[in-house]
């Protein structure tokens, strides 16, 4: 399966171009998201004195980036599991600070390109969408077993449809007799539902199709549990990468980062500050970074790629 696993790294020269270290020690990267190991096999290769924790939560990820990475073996440490649990992952192999942490969030172009994961709509296959196989949630589960209330949130917050209740109902009608099984049969209530793709638009699956891969993986979970982690576990000078392919995830991080780059958080017109806050980064990306329009040639699923960074200071 290794070798067969495919990814093109996104924005990969501006993470090279922010994610700087010093050559004159050894430093410290974790990848929350290895991947095929696309953006740390280059920084491995700039810098000889770079030790990397790589995490990823597929095991094909793993085993494929453990391939790309053998000229490093030396520098490398791989674990399966999830990027929001970096910080005690760190510390499972004696790492308590870093230098930097990379995120590249979202579905793998290999996972979208795997038939039988069943993260996408242009194959007829299981609903699936695991990111791990151990985890029993399946998004067939997730269609057969939510309530309505939570399926008119899950679709109306994390796929961003306006009125979500038609696609709803005809998932409750279909499911009483059928469960929903598998991509085909649920995107073809998705075009029944939402109709077919309007002129210069997503086609009508495509929003459904992540709301649910983001429930089943708990994307937005683990994002939120990392930003929490990431100034304990920079050290000064130490600088987080954080690319994200949707508004939800930007958004996140967007202010996220924009509170804990500000000294004071007190509402406006206070005589004195209150609350106490400590900027603990930098903002270095004042604007999301966005894929050139070569890269966007080459690759087009970058040109929904945004990144933004800070420095711990």
């Amino acid at each position: 399966m290794a070798e067969q696993f495919e990814h093109i790294p996104v924005l990969l020269e501006p993470v090279l171009e922010y994610l700087t270290f010093p050559s004159d020690r050894p430093v410290r990267l974790i990848d929350g998201t290895l991947g095929g190991a696309g953006h740390s096999s280059k920084l491995l290769s700039k810098y000889s004195n770079l030790e990397l924790l790589g995490i990823d939560r597929d095991d094909e990820a793993l085993a494929a980036a453990e391939e790309k990475l053998a000229f490093a073996k030396d520098r490398i440490h791989l674990e399966r599991g999830d990027y929001g649990n970096m910080k005690d992952i760190a510390s499972s192999i004696g790492w308590d600070k870093v230098d930097g942490i990379l995120l590249d969030i979202g579905v793998s172009s290999h996972q979208i390109d795997s038939a039988e994961r069943g993260f996408s709509f242009r194959f007829d296959a299981p609903l699936d969408m695991r990111m791990d196989r151990r985890s029993e949630l399946t998004a067939a589960r997730v269609l057969a077993r939510y309530s309505e209330h939570d399926l008119i949130k899950i679709f109306r917050d994390y796929g961003e449809i306006r009125n979500p209740r038609k696609l709803v109902n005809m998932i409750l009608d279909r499911r009483v007799d059928n469960p929903i099984g598998t991509t085909g049969e649920f995107a073809e209530i998705c075009e029944a539902a939402l109709g077919r793709q309007r002129p210069g638009g997503p086609p009508a699956p495509t929003l459904p199709f992540q709301a649910l891969r983001i429930v089943v993986n708990n994307e937005l979970g683990q994002l939120e549990d990392a930003l929490k982690v990431l100034p304990d576990l920079l050290n000064v000078g130490g600088k987080a990468a954080i690319i994200s392919f949707h508004s939800l995830e930007d958004r996140f991080v967007k202010e996220s980062f924009r509170e804990q780059s500000t000294q004071c958080i007190c509402p406006p017109g206070l005589p004195i500050c209150c609350c106490n806050h400590v900027a603990v980064f930098k903002q270095l990306t004042k604007k999301p970074v966005v894929a050139s329009n070569s890269e966007v040639k080459m690759n087009k699923r970058s040109a929904c790629a945004k990144m933004r960074v800070v420095e711990r200071i």
